[in-house]
């Protein structure tokens, strides 16, 4: 999968993908600034999640994946990076305490990042829900401005979901060039 475009790319690798650009481990420079900054919201209790390898497939191209356990450290996040892409868990909590049940904080941070000055491309995961509910989730997701919704990456195909919807967020969002840093 290639996300950036070069301007010394041919058309046809172009016209091919939808986006020109670099693939992994060619990014890599001291000192460069990321090309993109991608909140990644997660609410799970599994080691190694899609959560856990996204950012491994994304950094050497890159892109720096700032994650958030709980609304509130979302919250910090967008208070102390500018956000280019983010992707949000509905089954995030707001603040988890310890042994204890927590509010949860996925609609809410949705709703915090339509108010931002400049709102940011969302990719909503969807959480495991009755029939009904999902049908709500979706609704209210799509209204709060979410660019895609996905199931929750559980294998290989799903991860390969992800890096193609933010591939498409990318080119839609931002003319499939880079937001960040330029290499």
């Amino acid at each position: 999968m290639r996300f950036h475009p070069q301007p010394e790319d041919s058309a046809e690798s172009t016209q091919r993908d939808g986006c020109a650009g670099v693939f992994p481990g060619e990014y890599r420079q001291a000192g460069a600034s990321p090309r993109l900054n991608l909140l990644l919201s997660y609410a799970g209790w599994q080691r190694d999640s899609w959560a856990d390898r996204l950012p491994l497939l994304l950094e050497p191209m890159g892109v720096r994946a700032l994650r958030a356990d709980s609304g509130k450290q979302a919250t910090d996040v967008l208070q102390s990076y500018p956000i280019h892409i983010a992707v949000v868990d509905l089954a995030l909590p707001l603040d988890p305490t310890p042994g204890g049940v927590s509010e949860e904080g996925g609609f809410r941070l949705l709703e915090i990042l339509a108010r931002l000055a400049s709102p940011p491309p969302t990719v909503v995961v969807k959480r495991a829900v009755t029939h009904r509910d999902e049908s709500r989730e979706l609704a209210a997701a799509l209204r709060s401005g979410a660019f895609a919704v996905v199931e929750r990456p559980r294998d290989l195909h799903g991860l390969e979901t992800m890096l193609d919807v933010l591939r498409r967020a990318l080119i839609r969002f931002y003319r499939g060039r880079w937001p960040g840093g330029l290499a």
